[in-house]
């Protein structure tokens, strides 16, 4: 046999395993040259909140900004990290959601009200327009919020809803939500929103799941989902869809101390993910996939889950792998899984910092 023809057949054997190993929730790798430099020129920069990281945004200008679970806002710009609070005109210390408008204007949804940040100065954002005659419309650059109290609703906006931003007014819209009876349910605030591919804003309203297509309100409940609505129920933390077009849904408690974990939504039938897999506290010698908070798909297609105390969770499309304190993720609980724009995932949580996967294991970045 032709010795040159032996060598190459070795040499495609050889690369096959490799990108096979690559590829996978063990062996991937985000410490790509891009990320690295990024990292290096801030010279190892390390956030002081005591109370952790609850969100990320990675800006056009290339700012990175942080929101922390009860102390303010935080700005790295130039390798330098400057600190907003309420001292400092943010509307509230706790910092769910970073967004930035198609203007470039940075907004923060706090537990109270919103604040915005337009290259200056901090400022909490007062304006309101609750004319119920605006027709629900829905675009692209649209940034959508819950309502301004840290619970229930405030005076003005008297029923349950959500701010929509459509890059020049800020409207209320409220949504009445029904039984089987007709009677009306109040529903509790939403979490963080998704915008699928088919147009649909999807939130998560804590026990309700509503979806908006600019025509009509689509709505799952515990019944609608499979859940019996006793010892299961919708608790939403958090929402993702990924590049297939699956909504997967985040739940923390709802049923007791162990809670329901992961529902996924094809578009056709939703599966309860966490109960598929088997992966229950007693099934799992205490580390599940129950509290869930926050959910990210990475490069090649797996799907990262950000736990209560169980670490974080990555799923392959076959297998779950676990990782914890004992792989140098150092964070009782993961608040938000962010990808960045060089597509390295970072997981905030609390009580410290940011970190990302080596591929082996987590390191802190920030």
């Amino acid at each position: 046999m032709n010795l040159k023809f032996i060598y190459q057949n070795i040499f495609i054997l050889c690369l096959t395993i490799l990108i096979a190993v690559t590829f996978s929730c063990k062996g991937q790798s985000h410490s790509n040259k891009k990320t690295q430099s990024i990292h290096a020129k801030f010279d190892d920069p390390k956030l002081n909140y005591k109370t952790g990281v609850r969100s990320i945004l990675e800006d056009s200008k290339g700012n990175i900004w942080f929101g922390s679970y009860n102390e303010g806002a935080c700005l790295l710009q130039n390798g330098k990290l400057q600190y907003f609070t309420t001292q400092n005109g943010l509307s509230d210390n706790q910092v769910r959601n970073i967004y930035e408008d198609k203007n470039g204007t940075i907004w923060f949804e706090c537990g109270v009200w919103l604040s915005v940040y337009a290259g200056k100065k901090m400022t909490a954002y007062t304006e309101r327009n609750f004319d119920s005659t605006k027709k629900l419309k829905l675009s692209n650059d649209d940034l959508w919020f819950k309502s301004d109290a840290s619970m229930g609703n405030s005076t003005l906006e008297k029923k349950s809803g959500v701010y929509q931003y459509d890059g020049k007014k800020l409207y209320y819209h409220t949504f009445t939500i029904k039984d089987k009876s007709g009677k009306e349910i109040p529903w509790a605030k939403s979490t963080d929103f998704v915008r699928s591919k088919n147009g649909v804003v999807w939130f998560g309203a804590y026990s309700e799941l509503i979806g908006l297509d600019g025509k009509k309100i689509i709505t799952y409940n515990n019944e609608s989902v499979g859940l019996n609505g006793t010892t299961e129920n919708l608790h939403i933390r958090s929402l993702m869809e990924d590049s297939k077009g699956n909504l997967w849904i985040g739940n923390n408690c709802g049923g007791g101390r162990s809670g329901i974990g992961v529902i996924k939504y094809d578009g056709k039938s939703f599966i309860h993910f966490t109960k598929q897999h088997l992966l229950r506290k007693e099934d799992t010698k205490g580390s599940s996939l129950d509290k869930v908070f926050s959910i990210g798909e990475d490069n090649i297609g797996n799907i990262w889950f950000g736990t209560n105390e169980s670490g974080v969770w990555c799923y392959d499309g076959k297998i779950l792998k676990n990782y914890t304190q004992e792989d140098g993720l150092d964070s009782g609980i993961t608040w938000i899984i962010y990808k960045s724009k060089s597509g390295e995932l970072w997981f905030g949580g609390g009580p410290n910092g940011v970190y990302r996967f080596t591929g082996k294991s987590f390191e802190r970045i920030y």
